[in-house]
């Protein structure tokens, strides 16, 4: 009788403490790419013709909704032991509406997640946004960036957009999400594109600092560069190694797990990481006001989101293979770093 008493009062506690209770030990920051959430509503403005119903993927609500349910799946888990991610930068969504559709469904509606989304004039009609949870971050501005590459006055692409906000009632953070130019026509053609967009992501880092000297900076997004690239540790200036670091500039925690053969999409049967999350030195060596510091990077990955067979077994399980959907989640592994209390 006194076991069972002390089982009841356990199923109790577990009652009123749910799983997903805010850890405020750590925050989970994170990135992923949802591969082409599309509606399924014309869009004049939207370079959307492949995603309707009578377009070549004969993209129909029925679709939609099981791209939603798995884009759900993977986004509730990242995170999930510390409570469930605080700020999630998304690549590859049409508009707000798909992310408004996205946060009702059934494994993410308990979290009460907000939008923070900017329209972007890419030529695929495709955005960069973010989704955060408001009990842990508190929403101050959001500002887009256009990307202009020097001597292709016609080039379009996602802008690069910066949202402020503070972290837990303590840190401020900047965090500027991104989809850098694919490497579509070839790696020389290509490269100013991405060069361009990491002098950019610099400037607002440089800009940021010249306001706020110990910024908590963040930079997160389908760079379409490996962290080893020029663009990364060039243009943007990113370092590699904690021991070189020094005040006001970036450190890339990917950059070891690169050289470790880590990544988070495969191509030809080797894998890039592409994916990747940054932070300013202020969060890997904090002065005495910060409450929170980084403490690790990571690839997100669980063996429901990889392929077990056919051609493409052991790579990212996708929404559509060889143009037949197929009804997976996404051509990238999504990626995420953790901010602990000092």
């Amino acid at each position: 009788m006194k076991l069972l008493k002390i089982a009841l009062v356990c199923c109790g506690i577990l009652l009123f403490f749910p799983l997903h209770a805010q850890d405020h030990q750590n925050a989970v920051i994170g990135f992923y790419n949802l591969e082409n959430l599309f509606d399924t509503i014309n869009d004049p403005n939207k370079n959307d013709e492949e995603f309707l119903p009578d377009g070549k993927n004969q993209w129909n609500s029925e679709k939609y909704h099981i791209k939603l349910k798995n884009m759900a799946e993977v986004v509730s888990l990242i995170g999930a032991e510390y409570g469930g991610f605080v700020v999630l930068g998304v690549s590859e969504i049409e508009n707000q509406s798909v992310l408004e559709d996205l946060i009702v469904q059934e494994k993410l509606a308990k979290y009460k997640l907000k939008v923070a989304h900017h329209d972007s004039p890419d030529r695929r009609g495709v955005d960069v946004s973010f989704l955060y949870n408001p009990a842990r971050f508190e929403f101050i501005s959001l500002k887009a960036f256009p990307l202009i590459v020097p001597n292709k006055p016609d080039f379009i692409s996602r802008d690069q957009v910066l949202m402020t906000g503070v972290l837990d009632k303590k840190d401020t953070l900047f965090i500027i999400v991104n989809h850098w130019p694919s490497k579509s026509g070839g790696e020389a053609r290509s490269a100013p594109g991405r060069n361009a967009a990491g002098a950019l992501s610099k400037h607002i880092c440089d800009s940021i600092f010249a306001y706020h000297p110990n910024a908590n900076i963040i930079i997160m997004g389908d760079l379409n560069a490996d962290p080893i690239e020029k663009s990364i540790t060039k243009e943007l200036g990113a370092i590699g190694k904690i021991k070189d670091l020094t005040p006001q500039k970036i450190y890339n925690p990917m950059y070891p797990m690169f050289q470790d053969g880590i990544g988070t999409l495969a191509y030809q049967d080797n894998w890039n990481l592409f994916d990747q999350i940054m932070v300013s030195y202020n969060l890997v060596i904090p002065n005495s006001n910060n409450y929170y510091k980084f403490s690790n990077a990571y690839v997100f990955r669980k063996s429901f989101m990889i392929n077990k067979s056919g051609s493409f077994a052991g790579y990212p399980f996708r929404t559509f293979a060889g143009g037949s959907f197929v009804g997976g989640y996404s051509d990238h592994l999504p990626v995420y770093i953790i901010l602990q209390k000092k």
